[in-house]
């Protein structure tokens, strides 16, 4: 089957606005250009995403996904934005069997700019099983120099997240936007457009600016990846479903300081290499 037909609209990721400085001095700064994108399904409308609007083909392909109202992108035939409305058309091959009835319960999460789930948030998660893969600590820190290295919008604006995806110390993509669970949603997206091997999330890292709720170590576990690195925190809901998943969740994550909140065993340990870096 055909992969899907996606448009390629882009727009400004940040915006050039005067602001005054501490030293009462008037200057010209960027900000994040964000943006309202109304999602319709078959010419139903579903949602409304506030997104920077990066690559919002993969967010709306990838927030299908996440919400398991498709099984694959083979289900979808296309999907059209229009910056100038503000909407993004899905036209399904097949329709979506009880779209109404999926998503008239909605859970507004944890995540920035309010991020829902459709349904019970907790649903399926125990029929979900990872793999055994795991990391050394010398490729978390390989994993976090990339993080540094890398040219973002949060360098030059502020206000978004980032989140990627790696294959041990390689980056396989980077995507930013207003809330960390748009920006997992657009990676996993992307994820679905790939090959084989790269769609399969058994041997990949998630890593992410955003605190680690439930949402999260959900989305990443729904990606099958079994191993989720954070800048930021966790969350006592998001530790409990990552300890039921065997999923590990590293916090804290910045320079050769981290904290692993849950399945150490999927961490090789190597604490000279912190030691050495004080």
């Amino acid at each position: 089957m055909p992969a899907p037909q996606l448009t390629q609209a882009r727009a400004p990721l940040t915006e050039r606005v005067p602001a005054i400085d501490e030293h009462g001095q008037a200057q010209q700064v960027s900000i994040p250009a964000e943006r309202s994108l109304t999602v319709y399904v078959d010419k139903r409308e579903l949602v409304t995403l506030m997104t920077l609007g990066a690559r919002p083909e993969w967010l709306v392909l990838g927030y299908l996904r996440n919400q398991r109202l498709l099984g694959s992108a083979d289900e979808v035939e296309s999907i059209s934005v229009d910056w100038e409305v503000g909407a993004a058309s899905v036209k399904t091959r097949h329709g979506i069997e009880r779209l109404a009835e999926r998503t008239a319960q909605r859970v507004v999460t944890t995540g920035c700019g309010q991020g829902s789930v459709f349904g019970d948030l907790m649903a399926d998660v125990e029929e979900i099983r990872l793999g055994d893969a795991g990391l050394t600590q010398a490729q978390l820190y390989g994993l976090l120099n990339a993080i540094r290295l890398q040219e973002s919008t949060y360098k030059s604006a502020g206000s978004v997240h980032g989140c990627a995806l790696f294959a041990g110390e390689r980056m396989l993509c980077f995507i930013e936007d207003v809330g960390r669970h748009n920006a997992i949603d657009t990676i996993a997206g992307w994820m679905w457009l790939q090959d084989a091997a790269t769609q399969r999330g058994g041997d990949k890292i998630f890593y992410t600016t955003g605190r680690l709720t439930s949402e999260m170590i959900i989305k990443s576990a729904q990606m099958g990846v079994p191993i989720v690195v954070s800048r930021s925190g966790i969350t006592q809901m998001g530790l409990q479903v990552a300890e039921r998943l065997g999923l590990c969740a590293i916090g804290r994550a910045m320079n050769k300081r981290f904290l692993c909140y849950s399945a150490p065993g999927r961490l090789q340990w190597q604490p000279e290499l912190a030691a050495a870096s004080t």
